[in-house]
């Protein structure tokens, strides 16, 4: 047997989906996540986004979409810009999953560490996603800051209405 089939027969049960292995109320959810999935074909990140996008949000923000009042609105602002600093300070070590591990020379090696860079990198893949992530959230936080505009507008006019309501006796 070669040293590449024997990588294959190593890996298949590592990367094959085992839910018949898992207790009933395990696979539940990944039925009823399966069964949820549009019938027609999209492309895999179209099934996967399940959010909005910072474009879309900012939309809603200036068409007074949502809001959220100022104590809210600077947590969250304050947890996305964390987030953002910690992948700018890292982005550099990051940028090293792009490149094949150091693994020994054998066949199991080389696939592995293929396989590695190519599931860090496509479409669901962790760089993938941090990119996406480090291009939507100042997107997020323009949104969050106009939500706050918009929730101290929505509490001025109400306080001039009930201002402007005569008592009843």
């Amino acid at each position: 047997m070669s040293e590449e089939t024997d990588a294959r027969q190593v890996m298949a049960p590592l990367a094959a989906t085992r839910t018949d292995a898992m207790p009933a109320e395990r696979t539940e959810p990944f039925q009823a996540a399966k069964t949820a999935e549009p019938a027609e074909a999209t492309a895999p990140l179209e099934r996967m986004s399940m959010g909005l996008s910072g474009t879309e949000l900012q939309t809603m923000a200036r068409n007074r979409g949502f809001a959220v009042d100022e104590s809210t609105g600077d947590r969250m602002i304050k947890s996305l810009e964390g987030v953002l600093d910690s992948l700018t300070a890292r982005w550099e070590e990051l940028q090293k999953l792009q490149k094949d591990p150091p693994l020994s020379g054998t066949s199991t090696a080389r696939w592995v560490s293929g396989h590695m860079v190519a599931t860090a990198a496509d479409e669901r893949g962790l760089l993938t996603q941090l990119q996406e992530a480090r291009a939507e959230f100042p997107k997020y936080i323009d949104a969050i800051k106009q939500a706050k505009q918009n929730y101290q507008q929505r509490d001025d006019d109400t306080r001039d209405a009930l201002g402007k309501l005569e008592p009843q006796e």
